[in-house]
C-alpha cells in the first residue's frame, strides 16, 4: 500500500472532543472516525487492525473446539420475554416495526443461541457443544465514553457452551481461560483473571479478564506476587490487606475489562425447555457457559497501553502493516525496489512516497505506529536505515538482512 493512496490521512491535531488517549490517537492516526457518541467508522487501516485481533481470537476459539456461526443482530421480542430480559436489561435497544411488531438489537445472544442449540442437542452424546460468533453488539448506554472502550455499538466475540454436568463445564472453562490468556499475550496485553458478580446474567460468581489502564472503568484489587485479583464491588478485602492466597499486600488499580466468563447454570436451558437424555435415559437440563471478548475494546486498550508523545506503538502481531517504508528525495526508485522485494516475501509494507519533507514523513510513520521503519536515502547508497518504533537508535543494513529480520 502506498500512503498517498490512503483516503484517511494522518492529522497534526487531535479531535476536540477526544477524552481518552485511544480516541485521540486512533482518529489522529487515521484509524477511526466518530459518527456520534459511542459509534465509530473503522477506516481501511483501522479495519486491518480489527481483523488481525479478530483472527487471533478465532484461531484460539477453534483450537479448543469452538464452532463458528453468525447469528442475527435483530431479535424477536418473544425470545427476550422468555428469559425476562425484555423487562430487566436496561441497556437493551428496543425497536418497533411498521407492523407494530417489537424487536431487540442483540447486546448478547443467549436468547438466540439456546433455541438454536435445542435443534442440535438431544442426547448426552451431543455434548459438550460450543458455538461462537464474532459480531457487532448494541447497548443503550446512557453515556458512551472512553473512545472505543465503551460504545453503543461494539465488535465482540461471544461463545456459548453446553455441558452434561458442572464438572464438564469447569473442565471446559479451564481450557477457555488458558485460550484467553494466550490471546491476550499475543495482543501484547497482560490480563488479570478477576472475580466479579454475575450481574444480570446469573447469581453465580463470574470471571472478568482485566487489563490495568487509567482509562478503565473498573476498580480492582490485585496481588503482584500471585494471580489473585478481585473486583472491588464484591471484595471482602481492601488495599493494603494481605492477599488471601499468598499473604503479600494487595494493590488497588484501575482496569478495563477485555473479556469475561459467565457460568449460566441451567437458567436459559429451562427458559427454552432445552433438555437432553442422559446415560440413564433420564431427561436433564444442560449447564451453559458464556464467554466474551471485546475485540474492538481490545484495540482501544492496546492503544491506551502502547503509545508515546509521537503516537501509537502497535504490537507487531496486530499492526496494520509490518513496515513503514520512507522514500527520501532522490531514492524513490530504490524505495520502490525495496517495496516490491518485501511484498514478494509476503511482508506488508506502507510506502510513503509522497512529496513531503522528511520530518513530515517521519511524524506520520510514528503516529501510525508501525513496528519497523525503513528509510531509503541517496546518502546511504544501497544501505537501508532500520529502526524499531519503540526504540530511538537506528542502524544501516542491506536488503537481504532486512528481509531476514522481518521473516524471523
Amino acid at each position: 500500500m502506498k500512503l498517498s493512496k490512503l483516503p484517511f490521512k494522518v492529522s497534526k491535531t487531535a479531535p476536540n472532543n477526544a477524552d481518552t488517549i485511544n480516541h485521540k490517537l486512533l482518529v489522529q492516526a487515521g484509524f477511526v472516525r466518530q459518527l456520534m457518541a459511542g459509534v465509530y467508522t473503522y477506516t481501511p487501516t483501522g479495519l486491518r487492525v480489527l481483523r488481525k485481533i479478530e483472527n487471533i481470537v478465532r484461531e484460539e476459539m477453534n483450537s479448543i473446539g469452538g464452532q463458528e456461526i453468525l447469528m442475527p443482530a435483530l431479535h424477536p421480542k418473544a425470545n427476550w420475554l422468555a428469559t425476562d430480559g425484555w423487562n430487566k436489561i436496561d441497556v437493551l435497544f428496543k425497536l418497533k416495526s411498521r407492523t407494530d411488531k417489537e424487536y431487540a438489537l442483540g447486546q448478547s445472544h443467549e436468547e438466540i443461541v439456546t433455541p438454536l442449540a435445542k435443534e442440535l442437542i438431544n442426547s448426552y452424546k451431543d455434548l459438550p457443544l460450543a458455538l461462537y460468533q464474532i459480531q457487532w453488539k448494541y447497548r443503550d448506554e446512557l453515556r458512551a465514553k472512553s473512545g472505543i472502550l465503551r460504545g453503543r455499538e461494539f465488535f465482540m466475540k461471544d461463545m456459548y457452551s453446553f455441558h452434561e454436568n458442572q464438572k464438564d463445564f469447569e473442565k471446559f472453562y479451564a481450557n477457555v481461560k488458558d485460550a484467553y490468556l494466550r490471546i491476550f499475550k499475543k495482543l501484547g496485553l497482560t490480563a488479570k483473571v478477576t472475580e466479579a458478580s454475575g450481574g444480570s446474567f446469573t447469581e453465580k460468581i463470574s470471571y472478568e479478564f482485566m487489563v490495568l489502564t487509567d482509562a478503565g472503568e473498573d476498580d480492582i484489587l490485585y496481588c503482584n506476587e500471585c494471580n489473585y485479583c478481585v473486583n472491588t464491588e464484591i471484595a471482602k478485602v481492601k488495599e493494603g490487606d494481605r492477599c488471601p492466597k499468598c499473604g503479600a499486600p494487595l494493590k488497588a488499580g484501575r482496569a478495563s475489562e477485555v473479556g469475561n466468563v459467565f457460568d449460566l447454570g441451567q437458567k436459559f436451558a429451562k427458559d427454552f425447555d432445552l433438555t437432553f437424555v442422559d446415560a440413564n435415559g433420564e431427561k436433564q437440563y444442560p449447564i451453559m457457559g458464556c464467554y466474551g471478548i471485546g475485540v474492538s475494546r481490545c484495540m482501544g486498550v492496546i492503544v491506551e497501553k502502547y503509545n508515546d508523545e509521537k503516537g501509537i506503538i502497535w504490537p507487531a502481531s496486530i499492526a496494520p502493516f509490518d513496515v513503514a517504508l520512507i522514500a527520501l528525495n532522490g531514492a524513490e526508485d530504490f524505495a520502490n525496489d525495496i517495496y516490491q522485494a518485501l511484498q514478494k516475501e509476503g511482508i506488508s509494507v506502507l510506502l510513503d512516497e509522497r512529496n513531503e519533507s522528511a520530518g513530515s514523513k517521519f511524524a506520520a510513520a510514528d503516529m501510525m505506529g508501525l513496528p519497523i521503519r525503513l528509510v531509503a536515502s541517496t546518502r546511504n547508497g544501497e544501505q537501508i536505515e532500520w529502526k524499531k518504533r519503540n526504540q530511538t537508535d537506528s542502524e544501516l543494513i542491506d536488503l537481504p538482512e532486512v528481509i531476514k529480520r522481518l521473516k524471523n
